[in-house]
């Protein structure tokens, strides 16, 4: 996962974050709706509309997915195979 390393700009990312939570978004549609008009919006608005471009793109909502998986789903498993066993 990529880390923003200059504060600043993270806590001007936070408070988008912050407001974008006080809409409670449902995650059934809502969330997919609005990653993907931020994608195409940055894409088309800034005229960077490119194969590479959008590859790069769902690369970073692939790693975005993969960040879940392996700091909430991962743990969620173990915690399950610690209360009801592994399958064997």
């Amino acid at each position: 996962m990529p880390y923003i390393s200059d504060k600043d700009r993270r806590d001007k990312l936070n408070v988008i974050v912050d407001e974008l939570l006080k809409l409670e978004i449902n995650y059934r549609g809502e969330l997919n709706y609005l990653l993907f008009k931020l994608c195409k919006s940055l894409i088309k608005d800034t005229h960077q509309e490119s194969y590479s471009n959008y590859k790069s793109y769902i690369g970073e909502l692939e790693e975005c997915a993969n960040e879940i998986r392996r700091r909430f789903l991962g743990p969620l498993e173990d915690q399950k195979i610690r209360e009801n066993g592994d399958v064997v």
